[in-house]
């Protein structure tokens, strides 16, 4: 890079004659440029890793020029992780990512596949393409990425020799485990457990935890009906015949609007969506009415008291009626924020008077944290805000967690092997990755940044909301788990296709929601491009007559 101290002289002079709302901002971009150069010694360190991955004939990655200083906010990342926005060449989705779906067609369905990604080029919160487009990606796989993409820590690790067998040999946990296993479960999923709770089982996913949480009740539940953890010959004859009492006739209560997987019991616990169960067959398990409440909650608080009791009695009621039926309520299972569902939100007493009706009604009180944990919230875990008396039972995660699994007290650990299992029970490999992340989020202190980012697109979409109320309603989050609602499907539809084509890759949830699930290393800066674009894109669907 060449260097003119004339031609900075020169703007510099130029400014003294501009028109003044053009003058601060010209200014700054000519700082920044002296401020890049001084930096250029860094920047080299980290280009140096990133030519392993990145061609050097990619114009795409060169590192981008920045308009705020990086003193201007807290530096998470390389300087070339980073942009000053999004950066588009085709139409979103491209004809490279049209050609891949054609060919990819061909062999699996592919209706939910919205472009094909660029693993190796996409950096930090920027997405890119099969086409050579650079998104902000507010989604993150499906709320599952906690440092973004190709976070220098976790391809430090990947790197690092010493982890090459956890990548080489995945080993069956349950009967095989690795020699460094007691100690990187204590050292990593104790470090973070939920007050409480003692006790962990790693899954490969969320529906796996969830499943197998279900299991872990129904095991407690019986053996405190017969009084004991050994089984008797009845019941071990019976459950080869699908008849109790080896097959017992048990319900998990769940809430209308839930998720919780796909399996056959997690399924019949989750009332999101129609596709997620047309075709299979359900367990007559309880579905009880989650509140509808009002935004912002605290605002609302009385209107959505009377709405939290009705639930509430409801709740009661399925209890009772299930009990009399014959098929008890062994467990309640619920999201602290209902994701798939709406991004639907309570409040903290809600959950609390929950958790003492699972108590009353001698029911394990289990949370699905798999979508809220790991930080978004501005909090571990999510339930950490409710303030209960007593802990939850059990608490499942997965995804920004990266690997899937359960936590849970001692008394629901099975009783003898291969009660909780299958081959792999999660994956050393997906461990090493881990540690990575939880030592990123507790030395960048992540979890702050969840808070004050969170503050940013809240706040952002409250705005927005108050300038397009008859396009944007309902703002709500907590930490940077937000979300707005749209007047119906189509027009939030139209909103995340639009905002892809503007560069904002999102997605929605519900009937009519758009949902804000970024990386935990998504910063206020970003924050404020993401809410800039969705201004654009509300007064463009506006404009359009939506």
């Amino acid at each position: 890079m060449v260097f003119d101290p004339w031609s900075v002289v020169t703007v510099l002079f130029f400014c003294h004659a501009a028109i003044p709302a053009f003058k601060n901002r010209i200014i700054s971009r000519c700082c920044c440029r002296i401020a890049l150069i001084r930096r250029m010694s860094g920047c080299i360190a980290h280009m140096t890793v990133l030519k392993q991955l990145i061609p050097r004939s990619n114009s795409v990655w060169k590192p981008a020029v920045r308009c705020v200083s990086q003193s201007a906010h807290r530096k998470l990342l390389p300087d070339d992780y980073d942009y000053d926005g999004p950066h588009l060449v085709t139409q979103v989705p491209g004809p490279r990512s049209k050609m891949l779906l054609e060919s990819l067609d061909s062999i699996q369905n592919t209706e939910a596949v919205q472009f094909f990604c660029d693993f190796k080029k996409s950096r930090g919160n920027w997405l890119v393409d099969a086409d050579g487009n650079r998104l902000l990606d507010v989604y993150s796989q499906i709320a599952s990425l906690p440092l973004g993409y190709n976070h220098p820590a976790i391809v430090s690790a990947l790197a690092d020799e010493s982890n090459l067998s956890a990548f080489a040999n995945r080993p069956a946990l349950g009967v095989l485990p690795p020699v460094d296993f007691p100690d990187t479960l204590q050292k990593l999923l104790s470090r973070v457990a939920p007050p409480g709770l003692s006790q962990v089982q790693t899954m490969a996913c969320g529906t796996c935890a969830n499943e197998n949480a279900f299991k872990a009740v129904f095991f407690w539940y019986r053996a405190k009906q017969r009084g004991s953890l050994i089984h008797t010959e009845e019941e071990l004859e019976s459950c080869m015949r699908h008849e109790a009492p080896g097959s017992p006739n048990l319900s998990i209560l769940g809430f209308k609007g839930g998720f919780h997987g796909r399996t056959i019991g997690c399924s019949s616990s989750s009332h999101a969506a129609p596709l997620h169960k047309v075709d299979v067959p359900a367990l007559d398990w309880p579905s009880a009415p989650f509140p509808a409440t009002k935004y912002p909650l605290d605002v609302n608080t009385q209107e959505n008291r009377q709405e939290e009791e009705r639930c509430l009695d409801k709740v009661f009621q399925l209890m009772q009626e299930y009990k009399n039926k014959g098929r008890p309520v062994a467990g309640v299972v619920v999201e602290p924020i209902q994701s798939e569902g709406g991004d639907r939100h309570a409040s903290n007493n809600f959950f609390r008077q929950l958790r003492k009706l699972a108590k009353e009604n001698g029911s394990a009180f289990v949370v699905d944290e798999v979508q809220t944990g790991a930080g978004l919230t501005g909090k571990m875990w999510a339930h950490e805000y409710w303030g209960l008396e007593e802990s939850p039972d059990i608490v499942t995660f997965s995804k920004k967690m990266v690997i899937g699994g359960l936590y849970f007290k001692e008394e629901f650990r099975p009783k003898g092997p291969f009660r909780i299992m299958n081959t792999w029970l999660g994956d050393p490999a997906k461990l090493v990755i881990m540690e990575a992340v939880l030592n990123v989020i507790h030395k960048d202190r992540l979890l702050d940044n969840m808070t004050e980012t969170g503050q940013v697109i809240l706040q952002g979409l409250e705005k927005l909301q108050d300038k397009h109320a008859d396009i944007l309603s309902n703002a709500r989050g907590r930490g940077a788990f937000c979300a707005v609602d749209f007047p119906d499907t189509l027009t939030r539809d139209r909103a995340v296709a639009t905002l892809r084509n503007k560069g904002v890759q999102g997605a929605g949830c519900g009937v009519k929601s758009l949902r804000v699930r970024p990386a935990l290393i998504f910063q206020p800066h970003h924050a404020r491009m993401f809410l800039d674009i969705m201004e654009e894109t509300t007064r463009e669907l506006k404009s359009l007559g939506t």
